[in-house]
This record gives C-alpha cells, structure tokens and sequence, in this order.
C-alpha cells in the first residue's frame, strides 16, 4: 500500500457495501439529522470524482489543502481525493478564533481552504492575514467553482509511503501549536499497529463498529481509528462530539463493539441515572487514556466491559496500551515497552531512573532505526525536532514510573510537575483530587513563584452549578485536599472562576489561563491559603 487512498481502495474492492462511516442521528443538527451509514464504495466513488477535479485545478504531490470540515463525511472525501493525488491535508480546529486560524494558515503554507458554508467568511479573513492569502472553497462548490492552488506543484515523482499525508497541529499547551508532518507510512503503521494491539484490545477484521467521539483533527479519531478501520474493513461511528445525555442510545443505535474515550468521559457516564441502554449494548472494550483510578474498576463493574488504558502522541502514531490480562485496573498503568516501540524512563540529565522512580519517558523504534514510523519532524522547525530526539529517543515530555516488571504507569506531563521546597508534585494529582468532589466541575493546577519555596501551587477552579467561591469554600477545597494529599501538594491559592480555556479534546490549555506577565497571585479574588497550609504542616507532622 503506497498511499491511505489506495488502503481505503483495497478495502473498497473487498468491501464494497460494507458501512465505512457512521454518523449517528441528531435531531436540529444541520447534516445527517436523522443519522446516516456511508459504504466504502460510495466514498471511494466521490472521492475519485473530486480527485478529478482537484487535479485539473492544478493540485498536486506536495501542495496542503486546509479542510475546516467538522466531524462530516465530506471530510473523508476530500482526504481521500487529496490523498490520492499526494496532497496533505491540514486539519482545522472549528473550535479556533480568528487569530489562531491566521497563525495555522499562514503556518502551514495551504494552497487553498475547503471550509463549512457557514465558516468560508471566518476562513476569507484569516487567509488574507496570512502569507499566501490562499482561496477559500465553500464545501458544497467543491465540485463546480474549485479555484486553482496558490503555489505549482511543490514536488515531482509518484506518490510513496513517505509522501505527507497530512499535517496535525499540537495541542499548544506549551506555547504556539506545532506542525507534527505524518507520512503515508505513519497513517498505515498506526492502523496497522492498533488492529494488532491484541489481549483486551483484539480486532476483528470486516466486524468492528468502532464508536470514536473525539474530532478528525486529532491523530486518534483520523490517523488510529480512522486507518484502522480502512485497513480492517470496520466501521468508523464518527459523532459530531461527545455528547453525555445521548451517549448509551447512540452506542446502541450504531451498533457500536468498542468505543474511545478520554479522562473526561468515564466520570460524565458513571453521574448519569441508570438505563436500560447502559446494560444492552454490545460493546466489547473501550480504547482510551485518562480514567482516574477511583471510576476505573467502577466504570467496568456498572457497564460490563473493560476500559483499556493507553498511552500515544501525535508524533508516535504507534500506542502503548496495558491490553494483557491481568490489567492494572485503578493504577494508570498503560503497558510495557514492545518491539516496535521501545522506552526507557529517565531523570533530566537521560540518565535511566530505578524502578518506580518517576523520570520522563523516552521512546523509539530501534537502536538501528530509531524514528522509523514516527512523525516526519515539526514543520519549519528542525531544531525542535533535532532537540525533541536528541540521543537517539523521541522525548515524549511525558512524566512517568516503570516497575520492576517493565509496566509503565503514567503521572503526569512533564511541564506541570511543580517543583517546591524540593519536592516534585504533579499538578494532575491535585486536579484529579479536586475534580472527584461533586462540587468541582473542573481544576486547572499550575505553579507560582513562591521566594522561599522556589514554587508554590495555585489553582484555578471551576465550581458546579451557582455555588458561590467564598473563601468558607475554599477552605472547603483545601481541607479535602489536605486529606488526601501530602501537604505540600495542596493549593497554596485558589481562583475561582467560571470557565477553563481548553482544546477540542477537552484539554486545558494552561498558557492560556492568564496573559503573559500577569502574575495570577494578584489576582482580583485570589484566596492565599499559604497560613493554612503552614498550619496543615504541622498538622500532619503530628
């Protein structure tokens, strides 16, 4: 297979009747309202005529088309169109404002943007901001008023494995997003990888309904599922986004057999009142990272199936996941290094760590190979690149332990470790802590500076409902937190306010919390309960 259009074609041929896509119903919803099944022939067939028609605009191997298309099927048909003539995609967040759609574009280089009708008019504004100021392309003209690329055709030669497939951004958690560039090969070793994932986690060829909420600019949904189903002759059940109230009936409505989830997903389930659905389903596993410990053994009591835990980032494609029998369940383990994907774990000078230590997680395919089906690099940034895989292993910012047995369990990402007095808390502790309590809707925990402790920690939360953030609350909060954590690890501030900024994935994007030079401790309604804390030191020195 040279290309992810000429996998789908294969499947196609094999397939051709078989559903590839699933959009479950949604009443008021402005596509498929009512639900809708699209079989691999069918997408093949409108993908081969857009094809035609991108290629007699004058698109070819090496130009980048900027698709703002949701979690709809035209998306796959200009992905395959694109991809079969060697173009790469670049998926946009519908969830970015003006700025940010400016910095993608003009980031990015895309030679045209194809973007939802009700879009095209935010997408004409970033683009006359950027460099190339490329063409918007309303979806539904698509076939009628294609406009000619920006650039000529970038690159000679056939399409290949190592012909880009598409370019996804980073979270941006750490600053301006990055352009992870993934190949054909990191498209098809990612499916091919997850179908052979096996224990808990096994995947039936021609038979899996696969029910992934998370969006199609994420490498899960697009680059992990989406292949993997091309690759199996499965189905994707793409939602437009995670829905609470409806999720059981849609599961069971599509015939969904596994599902994803992230850490938000398990505790949204297990609050919700009992249901006939909850129990009638015929899922067989869930596929995802995140389930606190306390909802994990919980979760696959109440609904009947395991929630399997694993580890991946858009630059490895490839996953670790604890998928053998007996599972860790409750402990964030997410599995052992394999063949394939190697790891070490280490201290901040890649030393290797002792077992049970925390350190960051390294990782590669092999001393000979190391990047093999990894990400291609960051675009324009090759010194990020060189620096991210320096000593031969990808640096994954990931902080994590390894027992003695090999099983990696994760803590935290290495940016919200919080160095104080010489202690190294990790800022998901507290927030996983916090967020049990029935009066939390959301935490976000980062550092201050603190002139006597190097750094102290500070959190920004979200109550539930209209409760009020008195100072009684906080001292509520704290007082929980000193029950169950160390000491040192409970807020020394606490802000309460009403949103969190986050990502489509539900990810809060910590940089954003405040603007740059603004100290949060100073904050109008910051509660400072450094005394109480002192207090609670010798409290628990007792």
């Amino acid at each position: 297979m040279n290309s992810v259009f000429h996998a789908f074609c294969a499947t196609a041929g094999r397939r051709p009747d078989a559903p590839f896509l699933c959009i479950p119903a949604r009443a008021g919803r402005d596509y498929c309202p009512e639900g809708a099944e699209f079989s691999y022939s069918g997408i093949a067939q409108r993908a081969i005529a857009l094809a035609r028609v991108y290629a007699e605009a004058g698109f070819g191997h090496g130009h980048r088309v900027a698709l703002l298309l949701e979690n709809r099927p035209e998306f796959f048909d200009h992905f395959l169109a694109l991809n079969s003539l060697g173009v790469s995609i670049v998926p946009v967040n519908p969830d970015y404002v003006h700025n940010e759609l400016v910095y993608q574009l003009d980031h990015s280089d895309a030679a045209l943007v194809v973007a939802l009708s009700s879009r095209v008019d935010d997408m004409q504004k970033a683009a006359q901001e950027s460099a190339l100021k490329p063409q918007v392309l309303d979806v539904t003209h698509a076939m009628t008023t294609m406009p000619k690329p920006v650039l000529p055709i970038p690159l000679e030669g056939s399409v290949g494995q190592q012909t880009e497939c598409a370019m996804l951004y980073t979270s941006g958690t750490t600053g301006r997003p990055k352009g992870c560039i993934l190949s054909n090969y990191y498209f098809l070793n990612a499916g091919e990888w997850y179908l052979g994932m096996g224990g808990r986690a096994e995947m039936r060829p021609n038979e899996e309904r696969v029910f992934n909420p998370l969006p199609l600019y994420h490498m899960n949904a697009l680059a992990v599922t989406g292949t993997g189903m091309m690759l199996s002759g499965g189905c994707l059940i793409s939602p437009d986004r995670f829905h609470p109230s409806t999720w059981w009936r849609d599961v069971c409505d599509t015939n969904a057999t596994v599902i994803h989830y992230l850490g938000v997903v398990p505790p949204l389930l297990l609050n919700l009142p009992p249901s006939d659905a909850e129990k009638t389903h015929k899922v067989r596993f869930g596929f995802g990272a995140g389930v606190d410990p306390k909802h994990h053994a919980a979760f696959e009591s109440r609904f009947g199936f395991p929630l399997v835990e694993v580890w991946g980032m858009t630059e490895t494609g490839r996953v670790f996941g604890d998928v053998n029998e007996p599972r860790a369940v409750g402990s964030r383990a997410f599995g052992k290094p394999l063949v394939g994907l190697e790891a070490r774990v280490v201290d901040r000078d890649d030393n290797d760590v002792s077992a049970n230590e925390p350190g960051e997680l390294l990782v590669r395919y092999s001393e000979d190979d190391p990047r093999h089906g990894f990400f291609s690099g960051y675009f324009k940034n090759e010194e990020a690149t060189e620096e991210a895989w320096r000593g031969g292993w990808f640096h994954t910012g990931d902080t994590v332990r390894q027992d003695e047995g090999g099983m990696l369990y994760f803590i935290d990402r290495t940016k919200n470790i919080i160095r104080r007095s010489g202690e190294n808390i990790a800022a998901a502790e507290i927030e996983a802590t916090l967020q049990v309590r029935d009066d939390v809707a959301q935490a976000a925990v980062i550092s201050v500076p603190d002139d006597l402790r190097e750094e102290e920690v500070f959190a920004c939360i979200v109550l539930s409902g209209a409760m009020a953030g008195t100072q009684q609350q906080a001292e509520v909060l704290f007082e929980h937190c000193i029950e169950n954590l160390a000491y040192f690890k409970a807020p020394g501030y606490i802000l309460f306010v009403e949103t969190l900024p986050t990502t489509g994935t539900q990810k809060v994007q910590k940089t954003q919390l405040f603007a740059a030079g603004v100290d949060p401790r100073l904050e109008a309604g910051c509660i400072d309960l450094r005394d109480a804390k002192s207090q609670a030191r010798k409290r628990q020195a007792r």
